[in-house]
């Protein structure tokens, strides 16, 4: 065969290749290296600000690696110096950042998002966590496989709203950890039906028993935002929310008698929030 229609053919493979995909050039980065390529790599897609001492770089702009939520935690949960700590659903770990800060000896931080897991490996570079170990996995998964598993400090911020078992959850970290840091939305339903659009997004009540702990959940809907490219919620279609006081109860049922409330948001956006910090009594505390 003449290589003339070798070159055509050739030519045609190239027109079709660039029809289904980029080139593969474009997968290499031509400027010398620096953290703002590798931010690069999500970008629009960041929720973060960078902490003052990486400003240099751009990424999103949410205060979470400054974040007074956690910072009202820290001034609660005490000195976390040399602790080891568990965290649930780090995000960008921004967290995670700052319990290293704080003096956090170890941080095991549980992201099931892949996409987000990956953004955690990326900041971690950019911002320099040296002390944290980012595993991807479902965090009840790691808590029913692990029940001997200990830790001085959870942090779970953002998730128990996620969860389709929350008592399950609470029970579960509250045996694993001394003390909890918990921010999470919750249903209120004097607050919920003010706002027709939140209303909408819960069903029918389901009554439950989690270990000898009777309660009601509120199954909720995420609608469209599931289908967002920012979506950073859970895998379940309806998650179960629960009342504050449920909340407040499950803790102390399952040995966090010490329980204080703050940050109380009752018209926060997405609905009623608030965040807790919980520490095991002392009739079930280790050592």
């Amino acid at each position: 065969m003449h290589p003339l229609i070798h070159r055509v053919g050739g030519f045609a493979k190239v027109q079709l290749a660039r029809l289904r995909r980029r080139p593969v050039t474009d997968e290499y980065e031509a400027g010398a290296p620096s953290p703002q390529h590798a931010l690069n790599l999500y970008a629009g897609e960041w929720a973060s600000r960078l902490p003052p001492a990486a400003s240099q770089w751009t990424a999103g702009q949410m205060p979470l690696f400054e974040d007074s939520r956690l910072v009202w935690a820290l001034e609660r949960l005490g000195r976390i110096d040399g602790a080891r700590v568990l965290e649930l659903g780090p995000l960008e770990g921004g967290h995670t950042w700052m319990l290293e800060q704080h003096g956090a000896a170890s941080i095991t931080a549980i992201e099931a998002n892949r996409r987000a897991y990956l953004k955690c490996l990326v900041m971690k570079e950019v911002v320099g966590t040296s002390r944290a170990r980012f595993l991807l996995g479902d965090f009840m998964a790691f808590l029913r496989a692990s029940p001997e598993e200990c830790f001085d400090v959870g942090v779970a911020s953002g998730v128990l709203y996620h969860m389709a078992q929350p008592v399950e959850l609470l029970a579960r970290l509250a045996r694993a950890c001394d003390r909890l840091y918990i921010w999470t939305h919750y249903y209120d339903r004097a607050l919920v039906e003010q706002r027709p659009e939140v209303a909408a997004r819960f069903r029918a009540p389901e009554t439950r028993t989690v270990d000898g702990f009777a309660h009601t959940v509120y199954p909720h809907w995420y609608q469209a935002a599931r289908f967002s490219p920012g979506f950073c919620g859970s895998g379940e279609t309806h998650p179960r929310w629960m009342t504050r006081d449920a909340i407040v109860q499950a803790l102390r049922h399952f040995g966090h008698e010490d329980v204080e409330i703050g940050l109380d948001e009752p018209h926060h956006p997405h609905g009623p929030s608030l965040g807790l910090v919980s520490r095991r009594g002392a009739a079930t505390r280790r050592g």
